[in-house]
């Protein structure tokens, strides 16, 4: 196992298409405030990697995000976005490690043997939704075993996130590093999760997307 990244907090920092930051080139801005505020690793879109890495000292957890017709797969789908994130500098590669198809019929466990063929020191983490996906991760090899995608596929989208009891059992069962993603926006909900002692957390859209956070606090404002 490939422990990349230290214990701690881990903060996203994207722009994907579509977002008002995106294309922007600001996303190593947000790093280095992350960093200074006491992220010890920043998740990021492979197109940023370089200009993070030259604002921060800390790893980086590199993904691509792009679409294919024939799958809903999207977090680092194909052989194609491997290769593009071994080019950047990245020390752990994310990608989409649920059941689903993947584009053109790749399966997950060759993406992992083609990722370690190129790479045996590359760290991979594994984005999943659900309990089996996790545990086939882990017996996969992922390093990472992270629930990014919990709430976010069709076998799992009525769950709310954070999910406290899946949260835990994972770490309980999982021999893989866990990280917990999704849905956090409260102290009180990372403090519960601290208690379950996973290896660390991934904050994104509460403290790197103003457009989101913005809207959640014009949702509470409710004027006489």
């Amino acid at each position: 196992m490939k422990n990349r990244i230290p214990r701690g907090l881990i903060v996203s920092c994207q722009a994907a298409k579509g977002e008002p930051l995106y294309g922007c080139d600001v996303m190593h801005y947000f790093a280095r405030c992350a960093v200074a505020g006491g992220a010890v690793a920043i998740r990021a879109l492979a197109d940023e990697i370089p200009s993070i890495k030259r604002e921060v000292n800390v790893p980086v957890i590199g993904l691509i995000k792009k679409d294919y017709k024939d799958s809903e797969v999207y977090i680092t789908p194909t052989k194609a976005e491997i290769d593009c994130l071994l080019e950047t500098g990245c020390e752990v590669i994310a990608m989409d490690a649920t059941a689903r198809f993947r584009p053109g019929g790749e399966t997950l466990e060759e993406l992992v043997s083609y990722v370690r063929s190129k790479n045996r020191d590359m760290a991979l983490m594994a984005d999943i939704d659900n309990y089996e996906n996790a545990m086939a991760a882990e017996a996969l090899g992922f390093d990472y075993v992270s629930t990014t995608l919990r709430g976010f596929t069709i076998e799992t989208k009525d769950r709310q996130i954070p999910d406290f009891s899946f949260i835990e059992k994972l770490i309980k069962d999982c021999k893989a590093n866990v990280i917990v993603e999704g849905g956090i926006w409260e102290r009180e909900q990372l403090e519960k999760i601290s208690a379950f002692n996973p290896y660390g957390v991934v904050i994104g859209t509460s403290i790197t997307r103003p457009k989101d956070i913005t809207r959640r606090f014009a949702q509470a404002l409710h004027l006489k």
